[in-house]
């Protein structure tokens, strides 16, 4: 799981001159400020709430869930004890969190606080997109599911008392499974497990949304935030693990534009850069600061079933086969990315049996020729002499628009398919994705977890995260054995079957795999980059 490390260390004080000025060195050089680039103002941060890196990279400083990942990318105990208990049937765990855990207010942090955050995000009132995460847990669906004006409060209570997350005690959570699930402790470092303060939820309802009502429990706190300009986070003296974070602050400037965010590196305004505009990759290389590797995630468009003729499958394996993704990859994106003719991107283990995305290998081809014939008959089918104009929506960055007009350039020459381009703030996508207002849209995956159902359970009839609106039986079945399943040969199968099912319909058109560019100045130390998460700063140290 480990991309990159990086090196942890400092430089020894001067022991120059009397024997006292390595101490007044240290003393006179100030706090220890990182400063970083968000490319988007966060949506919400709220464990219960957030549902992209816009959100993520900062509430992965601010919380902490049961476990966590080290720089190594091992997942270990976070505010949990080490030696939790996992019943013989792989459906019952029990985690006995630690004595001196705390929240930023200094309130205890309870396995109350863990088992109210998870039936909060399952609420159906609190419409959490990322509630299906927590389907894992017994009576987790059917309470998210539930309707909510059929129900009296009593019974939607009683739902919410059949879900299987348990504080026995303040220290003891007890989570009963629907069914064994191999990865679950893996998803305890993920962001919607994390732990939410009931009291302040409940006195404060919008807590998250301001830095001066803001409580958590990780290894920093959010002190300021002016909304749309920049974002501090303060070292959170509550942490038990405090000793081991070295910086002091990690300012963030909301900064869209990956050229902005370059210069402001060059300027010395910023520490680190994440994205980086793709035409200055090409320059970085072999440079120390210049940091890449692979990433858990996959760079796609949706095409919206609903519209037509993009209901018609002929119509999207057309668009899909007349993309050149090697000409994005190499001209375009310039990051090392490696095409995509599937959707599981490589990195995750298929057991013992080698790599899942190697082993399934290409699912679909590039196919001009093919592409046309294919575009004729789909739109003879929907009663259409040529294909209508339509738009290729995608959130405000360069990356995104050049790629979007290399794909519109593609489609107009291969196919002579006339394509607009429409961009807007990254919040603004996401809700028109979700309204199914738009033809064709740029989306990406980073997996929430190290294993394909990360990304093969997003296209389930009704899924959160399915902005296509498509819906196949066979494929929602297969999804469910593999879920079901603890044989490791019977889920990669059926995930692998589903995988071919998906693309053979191509309701999405992957484009390619992501890599993890990123330019980090010499002087900052402890950076290290898990290969699903953004490169993380919670043990970066900074060398005066």
């Amino acid at each position: 799981m480990l991309l990159l490390a990086g090196c942890f260390g400092g430089e020894e004080a001067s022991k120059s001159g009397d024997g006292d000025s390595g101490k007044k060195k240290e003393e006179n050089a100030g706090p220890k400020v990182l400063h970083l680039n968000n490319t988007e103002e966060p949506g919400a941060l709220h464990p219960g709430k957030a549902q992209g890196t816009h959100d993520s990279w900062i509430l992965e400083g601010t919380f902490e869930g049961l476990t966590k990942k080290t720089p190594e990318g091992k997942i270990v105990d976070g505010m949990a004890k080490e030696g939790w208990e996992i019943s013989e049937d792989g459906k019952t765990y029990t985690f006995h969190l630690k004595d001196d855990i705390k929240w930023s207010n200094g309130d205890p942090v309870t396995a109350g606080d863990f088992e109210y955050a998870w039936k909060f995000a399952l609420n159906p009132n609190t419409a959490a997109d990322y509630a299906y995460q927590l389907y894992y847990l017994e009576g987790g669906e059917e309470y998210n599911s539930a309707d909510i004006k059929k129900l009296s409060a009593d019974e939607l209570k009683a739902l919410e008392d059949k879900v299987g997350v348990k504080a026995l005690d303040d220290k003891t959570l007890e989570v009963k499974l629907k069914e064994a699930t191999p990865y679950f402790i893996d998803l305890t470092s993920f962001y919607t497990y994390y732990p939410v303060n009931k009291k302040v939820q409940e006195a404060t309802p919008k807590w998250y949304t301001e830095a001066d009502t803001f409580v958590s429990n990780g290894p920093f706190k959010l002190t300021e935030w002016k909304h749309k300009e920049s974002l501090k986070l303060e070292k959170n003296e509550n942490y038990y693990d405090k000793d081991k974070i070295k910086l002091d602050e990690v300012d963030f400037a909301v900064i869209d534009n990956e050229s902005t965010a370059y210069q402001m590196y060059q300027n010395g305004e910023l520490d680190m850069v994440y994205p980086l505009p793709q035409d200055v990759l090409p320059t970085l290389d072999g440079k120390k600061e210049y940091h890449n590797g692979p990433d858990l995630s996959t760079y796609y468009y949706n095409l919206n079933t609903k519209v037509k003729p993009l209901n018609n499958v002929k119509v999207r394996k057309a668009i899909s086969m007349a993309i050149d993704r090697k000409s994005i990859v190499e001209n375009v994106a310039q990051g090392g990315q490696q095409p995509a003719y599937s959707v599981v991107p490589p990195g995750i283990p298929e057991g013992d049996n080698g790599d899942y995305q190697e082993n399934g290998g290409d699912l679909f081809k590039e196919d001009l020729k093919g592409a046309k014939a294919l575009l004729e008959e789909g739109l003879k089918e929907e009663g259409m002499d040529k294909m209508p104009k339509f738009s290729i929506l995608y959130n405000t960055n360069e990356g995104h628009k050049k790629i979007a007009e290399a794909v519109q350039a593609m489609l107009k020459e291969n196919l002579g398919i006339e394509v607009q381009l429409e961009n807007v703030e990254f919040q603004v996508k996401l809700d028109r994705e979700k309204a199914g207002e738009y033809q064709m849209s740029r989306a990406g995956w980073v997996g929430d977890y190290v294993d394909p159902m990360t990304f093969m359970d997003l296209w389930v009839t009704d899924g959160a995260y399915n902005d296509a609106d498509w819906s196949n039986k066979e494929y929602d079945q297969l999804i469910k054995t593999a879920k079901t399943s603890m044989d490791t040969e019977t889920r990669m199968k059926a995930m692998h079957d589903a995988e071919k099912i998906l693309m053979d319909e191509m309701p999405i058109v992957p484009i390619y795999f992501y890599t993890k560019p990123y330019v980090l100045k010499e002087n900052v130390k402890g950076f290290f980059t898990p290969i699903n998460r953004y490169p993380q700063y919670i043990y970066a140290d900074i060398e005066k």
